[in-house]
């Protein structure tokens, strides 16, 4: 972490303060006891409120507006360390003493430099395609170039696998379903083919995950300057991941302070509970599948609106308002048609989202102090942002908790990075998918294949009758 921005460290200890004083209790205070299985939840539509796991690696208590990565609050992670430094912590459970730091790091920089996987990506018409469908490709290539798995020899063995649903026989057993699954199996390594080159891997170690965390940033890079008619440009080993990105993304080396920001940016998305791309990963990664096709699921999870892209919307819709004094009108009209308003209120937190707290005053110092940054439009998003979400909050925020989330600010930071508007949701994965290995890697220590029942409402003794005999059934509404 350069030590030449103090002002960002003193913004973000002051946001943790003002946090403590709103917040009931603090963090280190909680306690949460290991589960006892089997357990019963109230479970909703998609899952929700299934418990799937135990972890160590995050815990979100939206209540209290509380973010935890392996026990440490997220504002003392933010103000004293570097996103390196986090990316250990959520792979090995500690934050790195210096020689271990190193050494990691150290890893990342060989794991940077893709030049045969963003040669195969250039074959195709990455210009044409949105950001996330390129970012799915290059992670694949990814796989193909730096495993064996796509190889026929890297094929799994068709003698250590079980019948394709009967591992679910004991949950459909009335009423309860048995205390242990009959199929049950270790994790079970697939070998290394003779054939194979010595500088692959099998797709299963922590090696794997520190490529693909250091890869999906420079594939990102990559794809943010072809989709600017420009040529990807070779990461300097001299800066660290977050300069990095910045980079080969612009094609310039950024300030300490950008860096700075940025690396705050990565640390604040690296992880946030059982979310759906996490949830996917967990999935694919049950059936012993491999880690590039894990994270591939979670970046296909990432490219639903339901889930990524709301950042986007934000800078959108601030530019649409198009100033703080018409905002007033604005609000009141999206009100009348009971719209939605993009950047605000979040499925978990009914507190102050923590990493809105930090973010906004980061794109306060952007605009303000920044000279690279401070642009009349960088400008205008942040003062129309700012009058948005008083009017919000003082109308909804007491009433139904509708506050800024993580969105809501994120954007306006990216933008006055010089960052377009459709590279956010791809930026985001490049932060994301430190948690996304991390979860995966530690589910795999105790692996259950994920299998949930869905609950049949249909019918039963329907006859199959002559194709000539059968009408066309009114669908109801």
């Amino acid at each position: 972490m350069s030590d030449s921005t103090p002002e960002i460290t003193k913004l973000i200890l002051k946001a943790a303060a003002k946090a403590d004083k709103e917040s009931p209790g603090i963090p280190s205070d909680e306690t949460v006891e290991p589960l006892k299985w089997p357990l019963q939840a109230t479970v909703g539509p998609g899952l929700e409120g299934a418990i799937a796991c135990e972890t160590k690696i995050g815990y979100v208590n939206g209540t209290n507006g509380w973010l935890i990565y392996q026990g440490y609050n997220i504002f003392d992670l933010c103000a004293h360390c570097t996103f390196e430094e986090v990316a250990y912590l959520l792979l090995y459970g500690d934050l790195p003493t210096k020689e271990q730091l190193d050494s990691f790091q150290g890893k990342l920089v060989a794991a940077r430099s893709l030049p045969h996987t963003l040669r195969m990506m250039m074959a195709t018409p990455i210009e044409e395609m949105n950001p996330m469908s390129g970012l799915r490709l290059g992670t694949n290539l990814m796989r193909r170039r730096l495993t064996w798995r796509d190889t026929e020899a890297g094929r799994p063995d068709p003698s250590s696998a079980i019948a394709s649903d009967e591992d679910s026989i004991p949950m459909e057993t009335a009423p309860m379903g048995e205390k242990r699954a009959i199929y049950e199996f270790g994790r079970r390594r697939a070998p290394r083919p003779q054939d194979a080159s010595r500088r692959t891997t099998g797709a299963a170690s922590l090696d794997s995950c520190i490529q693909l965390i250091s890869g999906v940033g420079t594939i990102t890079a990559a794809i943010a300057r072809i989709h600017d008619n420009a040529l990807p440009i070779e990461p300097d080993p001299n800066l660290g991941h977050a300069a990095n990105i910045l980079y080969m993304m612009t094609g310039e080396r950024p300030s300490p302070e950008a860096e700075r920001v940025m690396d705050v940016a990565l640390i604040l998305h690296a992880d946030h509970g059982m979310n759906a791309s996490t949830f996917a990963a967990m999935v694919v990664a049950s059936t012993l599948s491999d880690i590039y096709f894990s994270i591939g699921a979670a970046i296909a999870a990432l490219t639903g609106p339901l889930h990524g892209g709301a950042n986007e919307q934000v800078v959108r819709t601030l530019k649409e308002i198009g100033g703080p004094n018409k905002v007033d009108a604005w609000f009141k009209r999206t009100m009348k048609k009971g719209e939605k308003i993009p950047g605000f209120g979040h499925r978990v937190y009914k507190a102050y989202d923590p990493r809105a707290r930090i973010l906004e005053p980061l794109a306060r110092h952007l605009v303000s102090h920044s000279p690279e940054s401070s642009s009349p439009e960088s400008r205008l998003l942040y003062r129309t942002a700012r009058k948005l979400e008083k009017s919000v909050v003082s109308t909804l925020g007491k009433e139904k908790s509708v506050l800024p989330n993580v969105d809501f600010y994120s954007g306006i930071v990216y933008s006055s990075m010089g960052i377009p508007e459709h590279m956010f949701t791809p930026l985001f994965a490049a932060s994301r998918v430190a948690g996304w290995t991390a979860r995966v890697h530690e589910y795999l220590k105790k692996n259950r294949i994920f299998r949930p029942r869905a609950w049949y409402v249909g019918e039963f003794g329907r006859e199959v009758k002559p194709i000539t005999s059968r009408r066309t059934k009114k669908r109801k509404k």
